[in-house]
């Protein structure tokens, strides 16, 4: 879940300076930059954290106990507003499309049950949805959290689309946006920046995934297409425009991992790990090709100047409105920020640390939901490890999820909060049904991860049973109540030392790379049944 590489650009003192900053800095345009290089979404800049107190670890009680719940307590983006204005402003120029149009285009294909087997020695699961090999060995797009259409309708139905997952991916090979021409920073250059790719700072996109009946062909199959998330901004010509959500790892104090979504209703809610939840809207997905044919560069709308625009999915370096035109890094289709929840207590992680603490804000590192509780709970958090002076293994609590759509006062977690039992800590993502907590450990490129089961007693979790191992690199949990499977994603890919090539062992078949990334579902009842 948590790359551990570190960029020689963001180590000198140029970008220690930016780090103060949550936001990104769009690429610079006459006429058409942001006002500013914090992201509005954000709703304040973010300072880097301070080393705690020597009283940061006092709230800790033991593995599996108590937590205060009002450390999770989340207050509405202050920005909401202006947000909500600025959306409206977008859709008055872009059209739209629905979640079922979107998935009748899918442009990319899933095969089942391929040779790539990130389970190794652990049991096969129920159902494997192979990738296509691009998104499956893609240096650039890391694969984290995910949701499906059984948490966004009870009935499991959402009109006609059949069923649904949704997974998203942080741009894990992102460089940032250092225009500094110095080769020992190993930064893009700025002609780099408009002519490769890689080069752009993506940030977050969704994958729909629809499992379906071919209507041509009348043979089952599993379809998805990618969707890019942004926030809108208003440039230095009036205009209003977009740029991507971004994401950036350890020791970088910003960005958006996207490490746990839940889709309820209309509502796509994405965690971010230092700040708390960002808000999507599925009646709000812009098309920018919606002919279809990206050679035609289709007219769009008018802004409140009257001018009148086109947009050029072809071009993958720009994003944004710039001299009229609408980029997408590529993309056909984006999803702009609707609203953000803020945790109202300051985070008090040493910097640049994965150790765990005890008091103060946790860190959004994977939601859930369980709609076998009454109401329906969000299910929120972290990842983190147990260190010498912070003896905690990390916190999750659960929260009502029909108060986070009013956005209009703060929301406090209820009905549970605890410690997490793991010795290790590490949990990549959790998820609860009928009184039963699951969560993944994932154990590195070298072995299966863990899939842990806990019961609440007296309050306190207690393990149920033993660990049942998974895949490596296992990610965030989905329940899907209707096929009784609980579904997960793997987030390895094969390339380089770290990530599996060099760590193949004599249990995997020659010729099998176990780190090629792959959904999968394990069978409940099944999980439930192990010892």
């Amino acid at each position: 879940m948590r790359s551990r590489r570190i960029r020689r650009a963001w180590l000198t003192t140029a970008a220690a300076v930016s780090l103060a900053f949550t936001g990104p800095m769009a690429p610079a345009r006459a006429g058409d930059v942001p006002p500013g290089g914090s992201d509005p979404a954000v709703q304040e800049p973010l300072a880097v954290e301070a080393a705690p107190s020597s009283l940061a670890a006092t709230g800790w009680t033991s593995p599996g106990g108590t937590a205060s719940p009002g450390d999770f307590t989340m207050s509405p983006g202050a920005l909401n507003s202006e947000t909500a204005a600025r959306v409206a402003r977008l859709d008055a120029v872009l059209p739209k499309s629905g979640v079922q149009n979107l998935l009748a285009g899918a442009n990319r294909t899933v095969t089942p049950w391929c040779s790539r087997d990130p389970f190794g020695t652990a049991p096969d699961p129920d159902v494997k949805y192979c990738l296509q090999s691009d998104d499956s060995t893609s240096p650039e797009w890391v694969p984290q959290g995910l949701t499906g259409v059984s948490d966004a309708k009870d009935n499991e139905l959402w009109g006609e689309a059949g069923n649904i997952q949704l997974f998203a991916s942080y741009d894990g090979s992102d460089p940032g946006r250092e225009t500094d021409p110095d080769p020992t920073t190993g930064d893009c250059t700025p002609a780099e920046l408009e002519a490769d790719d890689a080069c752009n700072q993506k940030g977050v996109r969704i994958t729909f995934v629809q499992s379906r009946t071919n209507p041509a062909t009348g043979t089952p199959e599993v379809k998805y297409r990618h969707v890019l998330l942004g926030w809108t901004y208003v440039n230095s010509a009036g205009h209003v425009s977009f740029d991507g959500l971004h994401a950036s790892e350890y020791p970088i104090q910003k960005g958006v991992h996207a490490g746990g979504i839940v889709w309820y209703g209309n509502y796509l809610y994405v965690a971010d790990t230092r700040n708390g939840l960002r808000v999507f809207d599925m009646r709000y997905i812009m098309d920018l090709d919606p002919d279809g044919d990206p050679r035609t560069h289709d007219a769009m709308g008018a802004d409140t100047d009257g001018v009148r625009t086109t947009a050029d999915t072809e071009d993958k370096t720009k994003v944004g409105r710039h001299d009229n035109v609408w980029y997408s890094f590529g993309y056909r289709y984006v999803m702009p920020q609707v609203a953000a929840w803020k945790f109202k207590a300051t985070q008090s992680n040493p910097a640049g640390s994965y150790a765990c603490v005890s008091t103060g804000a946790p860190k959004a590192s994977y939601i859930s939901l369980d709609r076998s509780a009454t109401p329906d709970r969000l299910i929120m958090g972290e990842y983190c490890r147990p260190k010498t002076g912070y003896p905690s293994t990390g916190r999750i609590a659960s929260f009502q999820v029909a108060a986070l759509e009013g956005r209009t006062a703060d929301v406090t977690a209820e009905g549970w909060a605890n410690y997490l039992p793991l010795a290790d800590g590490g949990a990549q993502g959790a998820a609860v049904h009928d009184g039963t907590l699951y969560v993944n450990e994932s154990k590195g490129t070298d072995e299966p991860g863990n899939l842990w089961r806990y019961k609440w007693s007296n309050g306190q979790l207690v393990a149920s049973g033993q660990p049942v191992k998974t895949a490596r690199g296992a990610e965030d949990l989905y329940v899907e109540r209707g096929t009784g499977r609980l579904w997960s994603l793997s987030e390895h890919r094969p390339g380089s030392a770290s990530d599996c090539t060099a760590n193949r062992d004599a249990a995997d078949p020659v010729g099998t790379d176990y780190c090629q990334r792959v959904l999968y579902g394990h069978k409940s009842s099944w999980v439930d049944a192990q010892p």
